[in-house]
């Protein structure tokens, strides 16, 4: 009935569909399974995609040839770039989106990729061969058989859903929980643990007061995240609102404790720490009178909205009782009640940097399996994970992305080497080379490697090197030209900057910290109609470089050091046990995660320098 694959794929998330794209479009026959073809890639939480570090992930998936940003494109009904008062390395995009259009949009993506086939039915166990896996099981007795197989189970591995007193089975509302995949993998030798995440009650949007909240408008100028020109940019936006939390609601939400799951101990697992529950914050910051409360729309034409920032898992009387005596809300009609679901996950220092595990050969895992949250994470992990599960059955080297190449690799390097006891989350703290990593220039680091992957196309890396020449030419050209004191005094006397008073070259002008590139634009001259023939992007990235060029420079050699220490390469047969002046810790930890290379060890919590050096001399015998 089935033909051998090269790829199945468990799970048709956003970790799945990524990495059953990635895997099909460089070459590989691919399955991807999931319970029901009628929520693949359901937003299970928020409508929304991006936001800080993350929209630079969605970037950086689609300079990679991977489809989330075109897929959040198509899908978007606001756009917001954050953190615009602060550096361009904290600058990052979010889109409000479409929850049917998003789903809809990867769904007739995925049937437009040859070499995707797809199985409606729940996987119950892998099919495991002198420890390398050649397929899997279906709840109906169905084998099939591949050269590699991706787990992307989301919430579903003995999903359970708690709702104040009630708990019950299930992956996601509605949906039943995925059973016996963790029993076998536990008894194959893997570790397991719990985790918990939540979400807030739906409500329809005709039953509140708009008039009541803060609007929360999108950019004027709306942008996008895909680099590409297969979308464009919005030509209207929906409107989101805030309103706030008040001591009234608090003590209405209060009343409940004694029924909550988390605080009765029924919840086992650990929630994010960064997107606590709303019993979780007024207990945590009992000293505060309101919380913020973000009212989105779930679509263009749908009245369901979610409300961020209310995630809950007390009874839904509780819930109803408080949310209508939030401002804006005293009519509020609701869809659902919020609930919190506990989930297995696999702690992820029992992976390869690839995504492949250590015990089981050409099994990878990718989402939230990995231990980490969030749509942006998981879709990064499922492209890593499709593209090496690809590469490992042609026979080709994997494909590994460092700390200084992507937020992607600060990601799975975080993950392997210290691995994760509650929701991971990215942030643009994790990274140490955020100035280097940033959202605008993700094509100009990552398209080149796609493109030889084969998942980017002849068209984006023409149009990246076009972007990079015109870069440069404009670099050098601000170099060279000078302005005098009577082109430009008037334009910096509007801007409160100094006046000059003989010819300076216009980078020097812009290294100024309130000049940039548009006061030169908005001028009658030869410069301005110069300028006019670059394009957006390209002025930006030469204003960025110019302005940050020192400590762009720094970063760049702090790079180039730690660089170093990677291509010290540590035998797999390495015994650390062995090495009696190693710290037992040390020796714990570099026996369990296996390092490949000193400049993994080094990043690997509890090994200390002393622990390095002492490796170093035993690599150098």
């Amino acid at each position: 009935m089935f033909q051998e694959y090269d790829v199945i794929v468990v799970g048709a998330g956003h970790a799945g569909c990524e990495a059953a794209h990635a895997a099909a479009t460089m070459g590989s026959k691919v399955l991807l399974c999931t319970m029901n073809m009628n929520t693949i890639a359901q937003m299970s939480c928020n409508p929304a995609m991006g936001g800080v570090a993350k929209g630079q992930i969605i970037r950086e998936i689609d300079a990679l040839g991977g489809l989330s940003g075109i897929i959040s494109d198509k899908s978007m009904i606001q756009f917001r770039m954050l953190n615009r008062s602060k550096g361009p390395a904290m600058w990052s995009p979010r889109s409000q989106n479409d929850r049917m259009r998003f789903a809809e949009e990867w769904r007739l993506a995925l049937e437009n990729t040859p070499n995707v086939d797809f199985w409606q039915e729940m996987v119950t166990s892998l099919i495991v061969k002198d420890k390398r896996v050649i397929g899997v099981e279906t709840g109906i007795g169905i084998e099939i058989f591949a050269k590699s197989v991706v787990l992307t189970n989301g919430t579903f591995l003995n999903g359970l859903i708690h709702i104040g007193e009630k708990q019950f089975g299930g992956g996601r509302t509605g949906e039943s929980a995925a059973r016996g995949i963790t029993e076998q993998l536990v008894e194959l030798g893997f570790e397991a643990g719990r985790m918990k995440t939540g979400t807030p009650p739906r409500v329809d949007g005709r039953s509140l007061d708009y008039s009541k909240m803060e609007i929360q408008y999108g950019d004027e100028n709306p942008e996008k995240f895909s680099y590409s020109d297969e979308t464009t940019t919005l030509t209207e936006q929906r409107t989101c609102w805030i309103t706030y939390t008040n001591p009234s609601v608090h003590k209405s939400l209060e009343e409940g404790f004694d029924r909550s799951p988390m605080f009765n101990g029924r919840i086992q697992g650990l929630g994010p720490r960064y997107c606590p529950s709303i019993e979780d914050k007024i207990n945590r910051f009992a000293e505060r009178d309101r919380h913020q409360i973000f009212v989105e729309p779930e679509g263009w034409n749908t009245v369901e909205i979610y409300v961020n920032g209310f995630s809950t898992s007390l009874p839904e009387d509780i819930q109803y009782k408080a949310l209508r005596k939030i401002e804006g809300f005293e009519n509020a009609k609701m869809f659902r009640p919020g609930y919190a679901i506990e989930y297995d996950y696999f702690p992820p220092t029992q992976l390869n940097l690839t995504l492949e595990t250590q015990l089981i050969e050409n099994l990878y895992f990718a989402g939230q399996i990995n231990g980490t949250t969030g749509y942006e994470e998981a879709a990064c992990q499922g492209l890593i994970a499709g593209i090496n599960a690809s590469l490992k059955t042609q026979e080709k080297e994997p494909f590994l992305l460092k700390r200084s190449d992507a937020y992607i690799g600060v990601l799975i390097d975080d993950l392997i080497n210290k691995g994760t006891e509650e929701p991971y989350r990215m942030f643009t703290s994790r990274a140490e080379f955020r100035l280097l990593l940033r959202q605008d220039n993700a094509d100009l680091r990552l398209t080149p490697l796609g493109h030889k992957l084969g998942l980017a196309s002849d068209e984006r890396m023409n149009k990246v090197l076009q972007k990079e020449k015109n870069t440069n030419t404009l670099l050098n050209d601000l170099k060279d030209k000078k302005l005098s004191p009577e082109e430009i005094n008037s334009a910096l006397e509007e801007v409160n900057s100094a006046p000059i008073h003989e010819k300076i070259t216009v980078e020097k002008l812009i290294k100024r910290p309130n000049i940039g590139l548009s006061t030169f634009l908005s001028m009658d001259n030869d410069l301005s109609s110069y300028l006019s023939t670059f394009s957006k992007d390209e002025i930006e990235q030469a204003e960025i470089q110019i302005k940050y060029d020192s400590y762009l420079q720094k970063e760049q050699q702090m790079v180039e050091k730690m660089s170093n220490m990677e291509h010290f390469k540590i035998p797999s047969s390495f015994n650390y046990l062995d090495i009696t002046a190693l710290s037992a810790e040390g020796k714990q930890k570099l026996s369990k995660i296996r390092p490949e290379t000193l400049g993994q060890a080094s990043r690997i919590s509890g090994v200390s320098p002393a622990d390095l050096s002492i490796i170093t001399v035993y690599l150098g015998k």
